[in-house]
């Protein structure tokens, strides 16, 4: 009987000595994975291209930013599948803490329906680069469909990182928040959603929403009341909202993601450090909110 006891104390003693030791081990990996993530340096650029686009979408802008820069950007781009299998390719340059990310997807058709899939799929690739990467801030491009991706991520899914990835800028680039209505008193369903769930997008996030002006209300695609429709989403719910439009040479929905006064904005307030704007032809309009 004794010997049952002691052999049962020992086992007791040995199980309790096995989790306490699995238990530090994962601790102080736990604890590392966290001071990686506080000390990191790396804040990239993540861009969603709209749809029709592929992950090559942003190709001529990377080119445009890097030109003359001596410590270019990396780009990493990212194809996801339907079936949430993510394709890498490009890599991480040795010393690079901006990188730019492009996110592409097989589905890349337009639609609400579309895009509710696209921000689950691009949720999908988000923690995976989260995972990989280690960063604790970002900053977003959307151009087209890809700012309505982003719309959608930040008030379904980014609530799951907000504690320890930041989200510090959003640029939306001609994106169309009412589709194709030209005023806001025929709302979509779309927006009517993005309205009603706008609480959840983080109030410390900076947005600047950039409208075409090819015509005077339109950027030869998307009416220009639609992308200033992204006021009633973001305005008053983040720390800064700012609308500009461009005009001029490539102020055509197609050409805004290569237009050269783009760039500038993007120099200007999406990366960091910022360098000084040159001088572009066209105008730019600011109407901070």
């Amino acid at each position: 009987m004794r010997i049952k006891l002691w052999i049962g104390t020992f086992f007791g003693v040995l199980l309790a000595a096995v989790l306490i030791m699995v238990s530090l081990n994962w601790s102080r990996q736990n604890v590392s994975e966290l001071s990686k993530l506080h000390n990191s340096k790396l804040s990239p650029v993540i861009m969603i291209p709209g749809s029709s686009a592929t992950e090559n979408r942003f190709d001529t802008l990377v080119k445009k930013l890097n030109k003359n820069n001596k410590k270019p950007h990396s780009l990493i781009k990212i194809y996801v599948t339907t079936n949430d299998k993510l394709h890498f390719s490009g890599q991480l340059r040795k010393g690079d803490n901006e990188p730019i990310v492009v996110v592409g997807f097989q589905n890349n058709h337009d639609g609400y329906s579309n895009i509710k899939k696209q921000a689950r799929w691009f949720n999908t690739a988000f923690k995976a680069l989260a995972r990989q990467y280690n960063f604790n801030n970002f900053k977003a491009i959307g151009h087209s469909n890809g700012g309505l991706i982003y719309t959608a991520f930040l008030e379904k899914y980014y609530s799951e990182y907000s504690d320890q990835i930041k989200i510090k800028q959003l640029m939306t680039i001609g994106s169309p928040y009412n589709f194709n209505e030209k005023s806001v008193q025929h709302k979509t369903q779309m927006l009517s959603d993005f309205i009603e769930d706008r609480k959840e997008i983080p109030k410390s996030l900076s947005v600047y929403s950039v409208a075409g002006t090819q015509t005077y209300n339109s950027d030869g695609l998307v009416p220009l009341g639609s992308v200033t429709a992204g006021k009633y989403i973001y305005q008053g719910q983040v720390k800064h909202f700012t609308t500009i439009s461009v005009s001029g040479s490539d102020a055509q929905h197609s050409d805004l993601p290569q237009n050269d006064q783009i760039i500038d904005l993007i120099n200007r307030y999406i990366l960091d450090p910022k360098p000084s704007p040159s001088r572009r032809q066209g105008a730019i309009s600011l109407d901070g909110q």
